[in-house]
């Protein structure tokens, strides 16, 4: 690792977690759970903004890493709720028992879809609907959570018999993706994550790599930006390019926000710039 991504990986990570102002459960397992993070004075209803943590999909890196940054899109004045989702395998023993494993199939894509089908509910049922705007919604993730929110926005372009199709687009705002697993195939040549997507997909990886590629879903009708470090070795640039060159081929080209001599953390990290122009990019689909 070069001596600037450790000293931005520390900082982030020194960022105590930020306790959220109200929990809901979205499904019966320990991980299906989903922290709000309230604007404190807000004039109406905030913009809700569905924000999905990374970490490769696996076990040991959970949401409270991305509740510093929750907090500040909040003081910024947006409604956000952070989901957590399962991780890890599901059969134990080994190298790749759970916490070491990424992901799992189909239990990661379920949770994804049900958290952002559900949200509206959660938010009514929670009592927050004087403070979230459930019709200003936008999907945003860093690494593996922007691959969450880039492929929960493309599930109407999935085929009809896959079981998390949608029959037409969900009603967002937008995307905001930072530092995203955007193009797995990209990923799978370049072994983002140490090799994290063929983990994800397991052995049926050519059946499922178009069920959850947003890249091979493309397009999507929603409005997508990518916001991209230019010194990121975790998710390297070449990633978001990928994505980035298929949407113009399918008539769809996102918008790219490359910040240079930012590498992969200091995209969620508050005491940053470039977390600055992540919040810019999310009020620039919601007003």
């Amino acid at each position: 690792m070069r001596p600037d991504a450790a000293a931005e990986e520390a900082s982030l990570f020194g960022h105590a977690p930020v306790a959220p102002d109200a929990t809901a459960a979205y499904g019966e397992h320990p991980d299906q759970v989903v922290d709000f993070h309230l604007p404190r004075d807000p004039s109406g209803p905030a913009p809700l903004v569905v924000l999905f943590h990374g970490g490769a999909w696996r076990a040991p890196y959970d949401r409270h890493h991305l509740s510093p940054f929750a907090a500040h899109l909040a003081e910024g004045g947006f409604a956000v709720a952070l989901p957590e989702y399962r991780r890890g395998a599901a059969e134990p023993g080994g190298e790749h028992s759970p916490g070491h494993r990424a992901g799992r199939w189909p239990e990661t894509f379920d949770d994804i879809a049900a958290v952002v089908d559900r949200a509206p509910r959660l938010v009514r049922e929670s009592g927050l609907g004087g403070v979230a705007d459930v019709d200003r919604v936008v999907l945003a993730g860093h690494s593996a959570g922007g691959h969450a929110a880039l492929w929960a926005a493309a599930r109407h372009r999935l085929p009809p018999h896959a079981r998390w199709h949608l029959a037409a687009p969900p009603p967002l705002r937008g995307v905001v993706a930072l530092a995203p697993i955007a193009d797995l195939s990209a990923a799978r040549a370049l072994r983002v994550c140490s090799d994290a997507v063929d983990e994800l997909l397991g052995d049926r990886l050519a059946a499922r790599l178009p069920l959850a590629d947003p890249a091979a879903l493309l397009p999507t009708g929603v409005p997508t930006v990518l916001v991209q470090g230019g010194t990121d070795v975790d998710v390297p640039p070449q990633v978001a390019d990928s994505f980035a060159a298929a949407g113009a081929v399918a008539g769809q080209p996102p918008r790219v926000v490359r910040i240079a001599a930012v590498g992969h953390f200091p995209l969620i990290d508050p005491a940053t710039a470039a977390a600055r122009t992540v919040t810019g990019e999310i009020a620039r689909l919601t007003a």
